[in-house]
């Protein structure tokens, strides 16, 4: 399927959800990765003005899960994210982040998944660490 394809098939299932409030777009993808953004406006901010650190987390466990969806290519699994750290290193108060999932283990049951957010000058805002679980429908 073309990367196009791909997108448009994610971005697609987002409609009335999590996602869709936050405004998360899913951009590109390729072998190994699956990148999405989301604005930083007054939707996704803590009361002091900065993004907050509980809609970053969302936006690194949307893309670290439909990672293990698109990458994996089989439409008969079910995808559970079971564990999500993330550290916060610089905060953003306007403007959009990008998050990439990309594998550290990917089991045939259990998938381990680094979400790198970054700012649009590629600056490190969030490093997050994502454990899945995949099972069949």
């Amino acid at each position: 399927m073309k990367k196009e394809q791909v997108l448009s098939i994610t971005n697609g299932i987002c409609k009335n959800t999590l996602m869709e409030t936050l405004e998360i777009e899913f951009i590109d993808v390729g072998e190994t990765f699956l990148k999405a953004r989301m604005p930083v406006n007054t939707k996704v901010h803590q009361p002091d003005g900065v993004l907050h650190g509980g809609a970053t987390a969302a936006l690194a466990e949307s893309v670290g899960s439909a990672a293990v969806f698109v990458l994996n290519k089989d439409p008969n699994i079910q995808v559970r994210g079971i564990e999500i750290t993330a550290n916060h290193l610089k905060s953003i108060s306007k403007g959009y982040v990008y998050a990439t999932a990309t594998p550290i283990h990917q089991g045939k049951t259990i998938q381990l998944w680094e979400i790198r957010v970054e700012d649009e000058k590629s600056n490190l805002i969030s490093i997050c660490k994502l454990t899945t679980f995949k099972i069949r429908k």
